[in-house]
């Protein structure tokens, strides 16, 4: 029972690597401010306990999004693995998945669980993609697309978009 949820949360950490790594990095930076914050404060210095407890404040929000996109790349898995369970192995899952790290892990890791791994790593690779390509394609050609709606409802509630008709 207790193997079976560790082997699950780590399934749901390998799903989206790096917003957990961000999560808890930015998790344990607030919890630092909060920590001096009310030290400041016990001390009687309650201008820069107030400083660092909105400093703290605004690394729990980094946390928030950062949790909420890891939700969202584990959801994302689950339905590209049952695409490829569905469909078999397709560049064309994979396609729209190119643009961000987050996903191609997520569409990485679901590859691998159905034994297209190094099809799927071979295909990123091919596009020109490597290790070190970390943020999306749309924030490193505008570092503002974190802030349109658009970017963020794609970030969050990734699948199937809507056709108007």
């Amino acid at each position: 029972m207790l193997f079976s949820r560790i082997r699950r949360s780590f399934r749901f950490m390998r799903a989206a690597p790096w917003p957990y790594m961000t999560g808890g990095a930015s998790l344990l930076i607030a919890l630092t401010l909060k920590t001096v914050g009310l030290l400041e404060w016990s001390g009687g210095d309650v201008p820069q306990a107030v400083v660092f407890a909105c400093w703290g404040g605004g690394w729990l929000v980094v946390t928030f999004f950062a949790m909420a996109d890891a939700v969202s790349r584990h959801r994302e898995y689950k339905r590209i693995k049952a695409m490829f369970l569905k469909f078999g192995y397709s560049e064309r899952i994979l396609e729209p998945l190119a643009r961000s790290r987050c996903q191609r892990d997520a569409a990485i890791f679901a590859a691998e669980e159905v034994g297209h791994g190094d099809t799927a790593r071979q295909y990123f690779s091919k596009l020109g993609y490597r290790w070190y390509h970390i943020l999306p394609d749309l924030v490193m050609r505008n570092p503002f697309a974190f802030l349109r709606p658009s970017f963020l409802r794609s970030s969050f509630m990734p699948g199937k978009k809507a056709r108007i008709q």
